[in-house]
């Protein structure tokens, strides 16, 4: 059985771990906070989460254990079949993540743990969102899923990649990035009705007072 490694507010943990879910894969949570010590990184080379555990070995990098994932297990399929297809929805994944995730992280310490981010990061930031969103608007296919008819790994990386920098937008901007993307705004609140994705929630919910604790220890 896999034993996926991460924690609860961790939005790449929480791809890999609705993924599984999905797919009807069966696995063990272990907690596990990133770290440099010798032995976080003997499990993660770069001290980060997630991790999933396989009958070989470790296997590091959201991205490539999804792949992995997808590659070896049955299930509902998270990628279309076709070629073309797939690198547009892989495509879609990186989108997300370099231009609207990665931003949106930059100023996740004023906008959620009370902490303050210099006024130069924050309009980078802000600057860079913009273009972000604008190029999920065009490319994004929104039919009803960011991908195409079905969902996706893409949409695993709009729900939890996305969903932040639309928080950091209101909290340190006052900008509704999905002001005009309605379709994108509707396929939110359809992931938002999944069982699965509801039952991450609630884990987040339930495990948010540790980690919150935890930040506050390190400030």
């Amino acid at each position: 059985m896999f034993k996926l490694y991460g924690f609860c507010a961790s939005n790449y943990y929480n791809m890999v771990k609705l993924a599984l879910l999905e797919k009807g894969v069966p696995f063990e949570e272990v907690p596990f906070y990133g770290s440099q010590t010798p032995e976080i990184l003997a499990i993660s080379p770069r001290g980060k989460v997630p991790v999933l555990k396989t009958d070989q070995g470790f296997i590091s990098e959201t991205s490539v254990i999804l792949e992995y994932i997808e590659q070896t297990q049955p299930g509902k399929a998270l990628l279309p079949a076709d070629p073309y297809e797939r690198a547009q929805a892989l495509a879609l994944c990186r989108e997300i993540e370099l231009y609207i995730e990665l931003p949106g992280r930059a100023c996740y310490a004023e906008a959620f743990f009370g902490m303050t981010v210099p006024d130069a990061i924050k309009e980078k930031s802000k600057a860079e969102l913009l273009l972000g969103f604008a190029s999920l608007g065009r490319h994004g296919k929104f039919s009803p899923y960011v991908a195409g008819d079905s969902l996706s790994i893409a949409d695993l990386y709009f729900l939890y990649g996305v969903s932040p920098a639309l928080q950091v937008g209101k909290k340190l901007f006052d900008i509704d990035f999905f002001a005009d993307m309605p379709a994108a705004k509707a396929l939110m609140e359809r992931l938002g009705a999944n069982p699965n994705v509801q039952r991450i929630a609630a884990d987040r919910e339930a495990g948010m007072p540790e980690f919150l604790a935890m930040i506050a220890a390190k400030k």
